[in-house]
């Protein structure tokens, strides 16, 4: 019976500290299980795109996988704070037995529960999931940060690959041009130098061609990296670029990034925790108390016929915590302003930091929409009417030879710079993705147009 009495008092402990600090539930899980065995991968071969890359990256890279469990590890920290501190239960054995009235005492049981001050533990659990969403925002800038790292090392292979093909193109119109200058040589019209300067042009060529076809190894392996590959495996050409966009206006993609950017909302949160820390350091004022049961244990007494005889006596206790060093609190409390007052400039700091950059890519972007269209529209048009001119004229004896290698010269660079811009375009499309976000309105939508290249 005096178990059965015991166990009930023990109970009844564990519930009053179940009802004062509430359900604390459990933290809603941010994704499914991701488990490499059983991730669907796409299969990068010759026909994938850039929304397949960056699908296998997401699901593939291990650095966004330690933003998630990081964020995973914030949640599991919010039903802790939120619960109270582990109860205590105590025993004491009476060495000597205390002799009473109504009978020798041989042991106490005790069941002790501390409960915060009023409001603690809510603030408690606001600062952990403030933590919790700011990590949940680093996350997004994380995955957002890895499009940007897969889409340049994508757009930077497709640029290798493009660069060999006009390399290429130009190598083969050297041969034709050495073909001519042989012709005109065995005709006895120009000297055999035209025909060594041809070779030597095709030979510097093919130099700058076997150099670009070797570094195809290492901007595979730059972009196996990026998708979490350990594999040497080279991978296919890229098989698109993103066509003519548009983007919003400046003052739209500001007011996105200032509103949507995932480190700046990553600041925003960290500002709140720091606050509902600031509230929680002005509680610390407040006591604590611990509220207990102790039972001692009582044999029947020696006498009979006594009152009370073997009655356990019940002792309900109160401790209270009591905050008497003012100055030490206080400086708590400073703390914690302190640090609300630096996390507010530190955000101000980075947004105006990321203005800096959003005007930098929105410039850089603009840039390489007007070389695209200069050179696709314009001079690479002219330089291939130009060298079909220098050609004829040359074949028919009415231009020098250096003209004919210099328009040569000036449609290969000239295409290597369409190629260029269209990559840089890409490229800075997709930083004003990272800055404003993916889902950002105006950002990487179709203009309409069609972008016009060489014709080869």
């Amino acid at each position: 019976m005096k178990i059965d009495r015991w166990r009930g008092l023990f109970l009844a402990g564990l519930a009053a500290g179940f009802l004062w600090a509430g359900p604390a539930g459990a933290a809603p899980d941010p994704s499914v299980e991701r488990d490499r065995a059983s991730r669907d991968l796409p299969t990068l071969d010759e026909h994938a795109t850039v929304s397949d890359y960056l699908t296998y990256g997401a699901l593939n890279n291990p650095g966004l996988e330690a933003a998630f469990y990081r964020w995973q590890a914030a949640l599991e920290k919010i039903p802790q704070a939120r619960s109270l501190p582990d109860p205590r239960v105590s025993y004491s054995y009476f060495i000597r037995e205390v002799e009473t009235r109504v009978g020798p005492q041989r042991q106490k049981f005790g069941f002790y529960q501390r409960f915060p001050w009023f409001g603690k533990l809510q603030l408690r659990r606001d600062v952990a999931a403030e933590a919790a969403n700011a990590e949940r925002e680093r996350y997004q800038g994380e995955k957002l940060r890895l499009f940007y790292r897969v889409k340049d090392a994508y757009y930077e292979y497709y640029y290798l690959a493009r660069s060999i093909a006009v390399t290429e193109e130009s190598v083969d119109l050297l041969r034709q041009i050495e073909a001519v200058a042989r012709v005109r040589y065995e005709a006895g019209a120009v000297s055999f130098a035209d025909v060594v300067r041809a070779e030597v042009e095709r030979s510097k060529l093919e130099d700058r061609l076997r150099s670009q076809q070797d570094l195809r190894g290492a901007l595979s392996a730059r972009l196996n990296a990026v998708l979490g590959r350990t594999s040497a495996e080279i991978l296919p050409w890229p098989a698109e670029m993103p066509d003519a966009v548009q983007v919003a206006s400046d003052a739209e993609l500001r007011e996105w990034v200032s509103r949507r950017n995932p480190e700046l909302r990553a600041l925003d949160f960290a500002i709140e925790r720091e606050r509902a820390a600031a509230n929680l350091a002005a509680k610390s004022l407040l006591p604590d108390f611990t509220l207990g049961v102790e039972v001692i244990d009582t044999e029947e007494a020696m006498n009979p016929g006594v009152v009370d005889s073997g009655k356990d006596p019940v002792m309900a206790m109160l401790t209270v915590d009591l905050p008497l060093w003012y100055r030490k609190h206080r400086a708590e409390k400073r703390e914690a302003d302190a640090r609300v007052q630096a996390a507010l400039r530190s955000r101000s700091d980075h947004e105006n930091a990321l203005m800096a950059d959003l005007r930098l890519a929105l410039y850089r972007f603009r840039d390489g929409e007007r070389r695209v269209e200069l050179y696709g529209r314009e001079l690479i048009p002219r330089a291939t009417e130009s060298l079909g001119v220098t050609k004829q004229a040359y074949a028919a004896g009415k231009a020098d030879f250096q003209d004919l290698v210099e328009a040569q010269r000036t449609l290969l660079e000239f295409g290597l710079s369409y190629e260029r811009a269209l990559v840089d375009r890409a490229v800075r499309l997709a930083e004003l993705e990272m800055l404003a976000g993916e889902d950002a309105p105006g950002v990487g939508q179709p203009s309409g147009e069609q972008t016009t290249g060489p014709s080869r």
